[in-house]
């Protein structure tokens, strides 16, 4: 059983980020379903992902570091998918935060790359293979 059942992500403006996430969503093989004021990807048996509009608006951009969201790390199959994952991702806007590199900090074999979209939102692509905490 995954550890969360879904994840809620307010943004400043559904339909923006929607064409950002979207395309690493599909590229993940996420399945799309939008709603009245949200958007949400789900694939069976696994963690939904929804998009929703903020209470009060111009509220934002999240800004990293402070308390709340750190970022959302996709762990992937292989550094190829990594990297493939990261190129769709800048296609879509998101801007690079840290390219695809080793991190041996973390494990002997960690290959991340890191992005944030407009709203301060900050992704994480992955490869451990090794499984060891990080």
């Amino acid at each position: 059983m995954p550890i969360f059942d879904h994840l809620g992500i307010t943004v400043e403006d559904v339909p923006s980020a929607t064409v950002q996430f979207d395309p690493i969503m599909a590229a993940l093989g996420y399945t799309r379903a939008d709603a009245d004021t949200s958007v949400s990807w789900w694939r069976d048996g696994e963690t939904e992902l929804i998009l929703m509009p903020p209470r009060e608006t111009g509220s934002g951009p999240h800004v990293h570091g402070r308390v709340g969201w750190q970022h959302l790390a996709f762990a992937v199959d292989s550094r190829d998918e990594v990297e493939r994952l990261h190129g769709i991702a800048v296609a879509a806007g998101w801007t690079p935060v840290r390219a695809p590199k080793e991190y041996p900090r973390f494990t002997q074999q960690y290959y991340a790359s890191f992005l944030e979209d407009a709203n301060g939102i900050r992704i994480e692509f992955m490869h451990n293979p090794s499984g060891g905490a990080v």
